[in-house]
């Protein structure tokens, strides 16, 4: 834990974390909050699970293509543009009575303009830590970020439950805003200034460090879409049992973090934590329905999330040149949410045809082939023990600019 308690010592990190979490903070809540108002007015897992696919997709387009625009026109505009257009998105999301396919599009507008806060801060962080401290940094986020999914859910489920899920809504975009408003204010923000990349759109990704954690993060994080499907089926959307099993699940992932987050990253590191996930996640089938098996054996597979999330921030950093850092983030996110918008949207399919049990045999699925990718590509995973993880250098100055 001495390796954490130096990061927080160091000028900034603590601020920048906190104010980067309270700008994601809202994404622990929307999906489930627009899973409960939309399954609350359609009566439909199936129509919710749609919903869910097409802000995905949204936020998939937006990725890598606002985390370029951040060379192109420095972060601190790009922030505030989409911050004003998501906010606006999720206010009508939530007062306005639509169809479904309406319901979709707006979903779809507010994903695609998704602050690129996690692609700008993970830029950031080289700049602000030296070379030794990289990766525990990249632990400690994944790690903090759990406390979205700890409290989000909850907070959501709360909230939709006990008062409406227009409230829930809009809850989030309050959290979206102060949230936005801090990170853009910090002057970490206006300091770094990302060079423009002088490759194509998209040729980051060929890079083979690139294309598997793209590839590894679109498994994982269907696997924890399909398995918050799964447990809201389970306990259907009046109760709050939901929201607490997903925030154990949460807080499984940020004990792993803390515990293995400052470990070397070899070569096998990444298919050893996703093995970790695959085994909670296959005990769950045992007792789809169970309050307290459910939550023991999320609890297990949390484990795995966080050290799993963190060795793939640290392999991309390390393989890349640091005018592609954020774009190289931005589609490691869109695989992420690319993986959100199937696993949603094949467990929802599966839920209205198996029941609970057939969300989690999804979940299930994707992470097994969370497994095998890394392991059947392990050649080209690096191995970090005892080297740099920071970004290759360019080859010119970068700009810094006076706070």
């Amino acid at each position: 834990m001495g390796a954490y308690s130096n990061l927080l010592t160091t000028p900034g990190v603590a601020r920048i974390i906190a104010a980067q979490l309270t700008a994601r903070f809202p994404f622990g809540m929307l999906s489930l909050a627009f899973l409960l108002h939309v399954e609350h007015i359609t009566h439909s897992y199936g129509a919710a699970g749609a919903v869910l696919a097409a802000t995905s997709v949204g936020q998939a387009i937006s990725g890598p293509l606002t985390s370029r625009w951040m060379g192109q026109w420095g972060m601190r505009p790009v922030l505030l543009l989409t911050l004003a257009v998501c906010v606006s998105s999720l206010v009508v999301f939530a007062v306005v009575t639509m169809t479904l396919p309406f319901y979709m599009l707006v979903g779809f507008l507010a994903g695609v303009s998704v602050p690129p806060v996690q692609p700008a801060v993970r830029t950031i962080y080289p700049k602000m830590v030296n070379s030794t401290q990289l990766t525990p940094l990249f632990s400690l986020d994944a790690s903090a970020q759990e406390i979205i999914w700890v409290a989000g859910p909850v907070i959501t489920t709360f909230v939709g439950t006990q008062i409406s899920t227009v409230a829930a809504i809009l809850v989030a975009a309050t959290f979206l805003i102060g949230g936005g408003i801090w990170f853009i204010a910090s002057p970490e923000v206006g300091r770094v200034r990302i060079p423009r990349s002088k490759r194509s759109f998209g040729k980051v990704l060929t890079r083979p460090t690139v294309l598997l954690s793209t590839i590894t993060g679109f498994l994982l994080i269907g696997t924890c879409a399909a398995v918050e499907a799964g447990v809201i089926s389970a306990f259907g959307d009046g109760s709050p049992n939901s929201g607490f099993v997903l925030a154990i699940f949460a807080v499984g992932s940020l004990i792993g973090g803390l515990a293995l987050g400052h470990l070397p990253v070899g070569p096998w590191a990444l298919p050893i934590r996703m093995a970790v996930v695959v085994v909670g996640i296959a005990l769950t089938s045992v007792m789809p329905t169970n309050f307290w098996w459910l939550s023991a054996t999320l609890l297990v597979a949390g484990v795995g999330i966080a050290p799993a999330l963190a060795v793939m921030f640290a392999i991309i950093s390390s393989s890349v040149r640091f005018s592609d850092t954020a774009e190289a983030y931005g589609w490691s996110g869109t695989g992420q949410l690319i993986g959100a918008a199937l696993g949603s949207a094949v467990a929802g399919i599966m839920i209205d045809r198996l029941g609970t049990l057939g969300g989690l045999l999804v979940a299930g699925g994707f992470a097994v082939l969370g497994v095998l990718v890394p392991v059947i590509f392990q050649r080209v995973l690096p191995d970090l023990r005892g080297t740099d993880a920071s970004p290759l250098a360019d080859t010119e100055p970068v700009p810094v600019q006076a706070s």
